[in-house]
């Protein structure tokens, strides 16, 4: 293995990964522009169009952001009309976000973002679902190792 202090960037798999991050963004920018949501936005509707009736903890968790952090993309996509907010009655601390219809129909506009990406990045269907599922072991490996670190 070489002298970690050796590696230049482009060897280094966090500067690999952060710089794709980045390209994706950009990618995906002028497209979410064109719907009327920022990226962070788009992953809380992701996370409702999966499982729709979260709670704002809920959402955060599966984000892997704080509920603090949630909270204002919440009340700006029901702004927008695309989500509603309800206290559960079985517990009044928790904010369960629903999709409303516009959110619900905004999940087919969505699929430019994953057809630009494909197109652009060269890769195939097959390709990027195994780049996705190795990059995420690699973070759960991460997770997992600094689980106890807390």
């Amino acid at each position: 293995m070489p002298d970690p202090q050796s590696v230049p960037l482009d060897g280094q798999l966090c500067f690999t990964i952060y710089g794709t991050t980045l390209a994706i963004n950009r990618t995906y920018k002028p497209l979410l522009d064109a719907l009327g949501l920022t990226y962070p936005q788009y992953l809380v509707l992701s996370a409702l169009w999966e499982s729709d009736g979260l709670t704002i903890g809920g959402i955060a968790e599966r984000l892997d952001l704080e509920p603090s952090t949630i909270t204002p993309l919440v009340k700006r996509l029901e702004q927008a009309g695309l989500l509603a907010r309800e206290r559960n009655p079985a517990d009044e601390r928790q904010v369960q976000v629903r999709l409303a219809e516009a959110g619900k129909a905004l999940q087919s506009r969505t699929t430019c973002l994953t057809e630009t990406l494909l197109e652009r990045s060269g890769l195939t269907v097959e390709e990027i679902i195994d780049l996705n599922l190795r990059v995420q072991r690699v973070r759960d490996a991460l997770t997992a190792a600094g689980a106890g670190l807390d």
